[in-house]
């Protein structure tokens, strides 16, 4: 039995659509599928009970799920425990960055590189918050900033900001104000950064929008925040973005771009530390991390 079939079965265990499986991982749906079969075949079990519109566990499927899981995990922590192994007296360990990281969080990020360099050597890894949360799941990262929510069992998690967002909308249509009403926005479309690079957190801003109103949408297959920048400037649409000034993703506005408050709603982003709590090799850098960031920042 190939390690390969036992992730591939539990990719489509987890989704339990094969479609779905297969983009998460990488590969056409055919070839997936094939593999399960091949799987099925090489433990005489059927795994799943596949109809045109719905795949669920077999007994032995469900049976077989949490000894894969368990295998996989193992065969993943064999790097760090590896490296805890012959670790040299002082480690290089990762803490990942999403985008837009607030100043003030990476004035604490420089604290805790200051506490712990007798131990480790502290380096920054970007990434959008769903590799990052996966890369400490997995042990290639010792801990990371991540937005929230980021549900992952197997991590520890506090919060450690909070910031407050407004509409970012062309400002020659909106001189002179200093607020928005929801119903001001209405027949703009809201534009939302591609999929890839939006947390989590905007999934439920968007859900939250519609419910009150904002039912245009302008989606943006291609563009990033800069893009984004471009068309509300012209006047398309807008979008939502942090109010604080000092935020880095104030360094995307353009001229005709202004960040305003919105009365009737207030969203805001929040942003969490997580870390593995079976990383014993990492203790003292944990232990630093949940005292430099103790205090969640609110701006």
């Amino acid at each position: 039995m190939e390690m390969l079939h036992l992730r591939y079965f539990v990719a489509v265990a987890e989704e339990l659509n094969f479609s779905q499986a297969a983009r998460k991982l990488h590969m056409a749906a055919s070839p997936l599928s094939q593999r399960i079969k091949d799987l099925e075949h090489e433990l005489g079990q059927k795994l799943f009970e596949r109809s045109t519109h719905k795949v669920a566990l077999t007994p032995a499927g469900q049976a077989l799920l949490p000894l894969a899981k368990d295998i996989l995990e193992q065969v993943n922590a064999i790097p760090w425990r590896l490296r805890e192994a012959a670790k040299p007296a002082r480690s290089t360990v990762f803490i990942g960055m999403p985008a837009g990281v607030h100043p003030a969080l990476r004035d604490k990020v420089k604290l805790l590189e200051d506490r712990c360099r007798e131990h480790f050597d502290l380096k920054r890894w970007p990434g959008t918050t769903a590799d990052l949360v996966e890369g400490v799941h997995e042990g290639r990262l010792a801990l990371t900033l991540a937005r929230l929510p980021a549900n992952d069992p197997a991590l520890a998690q506090i919060e450690v900001m909070s910031e407050r967002l407004g509409a970012a909308v062309p400002a020659d249509r909106f001189e002179g104000r200093t607020t928005v009403k929801l119903a001001d926005l209405t027949d703009l479309p809201y534009m939302a950064a591609p999929s890839e690079a939006t947390p989590a957190y905007f999934e439920q801003l968007d859900t939250a929008l519609s419910a009150a109103g904002v039912k245009k949408r302008l989606k943006l297959p291609s563009t990033g925040y800069s893009g984004m920048a471009e068309l509300i400037s012209s006047g398309m649409g807008f979008s939502i973005s942090m109010l604080d000034p000092s935020s880095p993703m104030h360094g995307y506005k353009l001229d005709n771009v202004t960040i305003l408050p919105i009365e009737d709603f207030a969203p805001e982003l929040r942003t969490g530390l997580l870390w593995r709590t079976d990383r014993t090799d990492l203790n003292e850098l944990i232990e630093q991390a949940k005292t430099v960031f103790q205090e969640p920042i609110m701006v």
